[in-house]
């Protein structure tokens, strides 16, 4: 391993993130016992054992060239094979275990990317661009892209260093393999942050979450990676690509727009400027009640228009609160939060209470007063939003069906959308699986709108959990886009979401997307199958 590979230690074969980090026995005692408490006899107490990776010979030979740069070995191919959905998870556990990349390429700066790419278009194999492998909507599957050609996965996790900080602009350029911990390890003592916070911010790189315009724990105000960027540089088969560094401007259509969730199609980026934020020194956060989730969404949108400016409003139904630790179950609730560098937010935070209290919120009291619970319950959240990754892999091995998916909607149809979705995918979990548990939260809030998010946690049976939460997701992300939604806010689009995508977005953007990429990528090498073709 090398660069950020061996730092993260060594990458779960089967699960989510580094081995050294799965889920305790604590923990998964404890969700098993939900699970049993819920499910009953349908919580598998034999789950199948975990098979070997099963690795046919690879198709390709290494050029004396590259010997330094590609891996052909089968353990290192292996656990390049897929990103980490639900469904990515259950072919590891159940197999047939996915078709491997038949060569892994690190490249160690940005002059050993053409290199790559020629070899690729020379031998006629596909490039997949890796970072972390987070993906949960098939955006880096190997089998996928390598029907008909053998495969190549370029990992990027070599190319992590922050290149330089401009402190006078806050400004960082970054190389684009650099995972969250470190990249924000070399900014931290320079007094500055990306203050960008995914779920999968463990292992997911820069470069990842430009390609696929991920959005970040920050649920207002500069949530998604596209509020980040400054400027863009990317290697494509063409030749590189580069933006100028600006603060903003009016020069037409952005070029660094086109590569903002171009999900690997167009380019392998390599680095980027982005903006940064000063460390906070001052912070609050509290957690507010509300009768139900329908009067917390209608509380959301004042809170969020009201130039108050908080730093994160989560709004978690009483069942997605229960389960993750932020609420008893009967209510549901908003947490929000306030923070900056140089202002004590303390003000700003007594506003929003009252205003969250003219709309039916009731603020729950910190610990340190009688009967106080508020401030564990936003802890019990953020440690439960943290660990969620490593104990969804202890329900898949319970039998579970559990997966999320979100979306985003303008205000006025929020509620009938989370009403219409919710009731869809209930329907469709007691159809499918007989029963289950159908929750949501929004997750990111904006004056226009917001992002809900879904999980569903069912039975499965063996041998069919695939074709179970397929069913169950074509249901709900028919209803989506029927409501107005987006099928994606913050998850890409990946191969899972191609056929709701290609109904979202116009017919001649994919006809000019297509041409740029034939422009781009003339042999059609990068990441076929996502996005257009």
């Amino acid at each position: 391993m090398t660069g950020s590979d061996s730092q993260h230690g060594a990458r779960a074969m089967h699960g989510w993130g580094v081995r050294s980090a799965a889920a305790t026995e604590q923990e998964s005692q404890a969700m098993r016992s939900m699970l049993i408490g819920r499910f009953g006899d349908a919580v598998w107490a034999d789950p199948p054992p975990l098979p070997d990776p099963d690795v046919t010979a690879a198709r390709l030979t290494v050029p004396a060239a590259l010997v330094d740069l590609v891996s052909v070995d089968p353990a290192d191919r292996a656990a390049h094979a897929t990103g980490r959905s639900f469904m990515d998870l259950v072919r590891l556990r159940e197999g047939p275990f996915p078709a491997a990349p038949d060569a892994v390429a690190r490249p160690a700066d940005a002059t050993d990317v053409p290199r790559i790419l020629e070899w690729c278009a020379d031998v006629g194999a596909a490039c997949i661009p890796f970072g972390g492998g987070t993906s949960v909507v098939g955006g880096v599957s190997a089998e996928a892209a390598g029907r008909e050609r053998p495969v190549v996965t370029m990992q990027m996790r070599r190319m992590d260093r922050v290149v330089e900080i401009e402190r006078s602009s806050r400004s960082a350029l970054i190389q684009a393999g650099a995972t969250g911990p470190v990249l924000e390890g070399q900014l931290r003592p320079h007094g500055v942050t990306m203050r960008f916070f995914p779920q999968s911010f463990e292992m997911a790189t820069l470069g990842g979450w430009i390609a696929t315009r991920a959005g970040g724990h920050y649920a207002t105000r500069l949530t998604h990676i596209d509020d980040l960027v400054q400027q863009i540089e990317a290697v494509t088969p063409a030749g590189v690509w580069a933006s100028r560094r600006l603060p903003a401007s009016g020069a037409g259509p952005s070029p660094d727009r086109v590569m903002l969730g171009s999900e690997g199609i167009l380019g392998v980026i390599t680095q980027a400027w982005v903006r940064l934020q000063d460390l906070p020194t001052h912070k609050a956060t509290r957690v507010v009640a509300f009768a139900d989730l329908t009067a917390a969404l209608l509380a959301l949108g004042p809170l969020v228009q009201s130039g108050l400016d908080p730093s994160n409003c989560r709004v978690l139904d009483p069942l997605e609160a229960l389960i993750n630790g932020a609420g008893d179950g009967s209510h549901a609730v908003m947490l929000v939060g306030f923070e900056s560098p140089v202002i004590d937010v303390t003000a700003d935070m007594q506003a929003s209470l009252r205003l969250l209290a003219d709309h039916g919120g009731r603020a729950l009291e910190p610990p340190s007063a009688p009967g106080g619970e508020g401030d564990s319950a936003a802890d019990a959240w953020k440690q439960s939003f943290l660990r969620a990754p490593y104990t969804r892999d202890v329900m898949v091995d319970a039998g579970m069906v559990v997966e999320t998916f979100e979306t985003a909607v303008a205000t006025d149809g929020l509620i009938d959308l989370v009403e219409q979705v919710m009731a869809a995918t209930a329907r469709a979990v007691t159809e499918i699986c007989g029963e289950g548990m159908v929750t949501c939260r929004v997750t990111h809030a904006y004056p226009d709108g917001a992002a809900p998010y879904f999980t569903v946690i069912a039975p499965g049976r063996r041998g069919a959990r695939v074709r179970q939460w397929q069913e169950i997701k074509a249901a709900a992300s028919e209803v989506i886009m029927a409501a107005g939604g987006t099928i994606t806010h913050h998850h890409a689009v990946g191969r899972d979401h191609r056929p709701w995508y290609d109904q979202q977005r116009p017919d001649l953007f994919a006809h000019s997307l297509d041409a740029v990429k034939r422009r781009l990528d003339p042999s059609g090498i990068l990441n076929p199958g996502v996005l257009i073709r």
